[in-house]
Formats: structure tokens, sequence, C-alpha cells
């Protein structure tokens, strides 16, 4: 599913169906402020939702986008472990819908119900560069998150995070983590 083709910029359509599925997810992040690292390993369930899925339309309807402008909904599912002191499992679910620009294949808007760096509806700035890297852009209240995930192969993923502050001058926290598909033998 991955693009072959060099002289083809990768679309949203491509990097969400490259991106469903069940991955194992070891993350290692620097808080920075804290001066601590963290290890977390985490299963990450990522499915393909309908169009007219009602937590889509109510994604949408948050933003006032047109629902027919999405392409590609998804939920995002996640359950880890941190050896941040005795950190209960972590767990969470998000609905992402991404926005296209109808000017620019490979950009546009990506709608969460759930953000990244705050646990409230948020609204980012997506670009897939040249290599077929998806970098996200997302302001919140209290800070800012850019995200950088790019595949090495169909079944393997990489994940950089950046958390800073709401002005952007300073990076809170840092992380980078590697995602592996499992993969059923049939």
């Amino acid at each position: 599913m991955i693009s072959t083709e060099t002289n083809a910029l990768m679309n949203i359509t491509e990097f969400v169906a490259n991106s469903i599925g069940h991955w194992r997810s070891q993350r290692s992040a620097h808080h920075l402020a804290f001066g601590h690292f963290e290890a977390v390993q985490s299963e990450i369930d990522i499915v393909s939702l309908s169009a007219d899925d009602p937590a889509v339309l109510d994604l949408c309807k948050t933003y006032n986008i047109d629902p027919q402008t999405a392409v590609s909904p998804f939920r995002m599912s996640w359950e880890g472990q941190s050896d941040w002191e005795d950190s209960e499992r972590v767990k969470g679910t998000c609905v992402l819908v991404p926005i296209p620009d109808p000017n620019q294949s490979n950009r546009g808007k990506l709608l969460r119900d759930q953000g990244y760096a705050e646990e409230i509806a948020a609204i980012g700035d997506y670009t897939l560069t040249e290599d077929g890297t998806f970098v996200l852009v997302t302001p919140y209240d209290r800070a800012a998150a850019e995200e950088k995930i790019w595949f090495v192969n169909p079944n393997v993923r990489c994940r950089v995070s950046l958390i800073k502050t709401s002005a952007g001058t300073g990076v809170v926290t840092a992380s980078f983590a590697s995602e592996i598909r499992q993969v059923t033998k049939d």
C-alpha cells in the first residue's frame, strides 16, 4: 500500500490506508520541564470510519465543516504502560477527520475530538512531504504540538513528537516512537 511512485506525492487517503491496523509501539519521551525520561509501550488500533459515522458528523459540526469534504476518517485507540513512577495503564481513543485542501492534495486540516498535547478537541494543519512524511502542527490553548510520521516499510513506521510552549519558542517534551504493525499469518 505504500506509494512506490517517486514522482507522485502521497495523499491523505493513501497515508490513512497505510496506517490502518493493529500496531505495537515503543516510545521514549524526554520531559524537559521535569528533567525526566519516560519509556512507554503501547498497543494502537487504527480503524476506518465511514463518512456518515455519527462521531465524524459531530466533529465536522463542531468546526462548522461540511462533512462532504472529509476523506478517510478514522478512529485511533491506544493502551499502554509507562515506566514513570507507578503509572497506571494509559489508554484512550480519538476520532480523526482529514479535510484535504481542495487546491493542494498534500495539505489540509485534521480534526480531532481529543488532542495530543491537551485533552480537548483540536484542529491541526497537515502536510505530506515529498518523501511521504506526514507532518501535523496543532495549536492548543497552553501548548503547540508538532508530529511527524513516516513509513520505513509497509509494516514499520516512526513517529517524532514535540510539545512546545504556546508561543512555540520552547520545547517541553520530545519523543520518538517506533511502531510495528501486527500482521496475522494466514
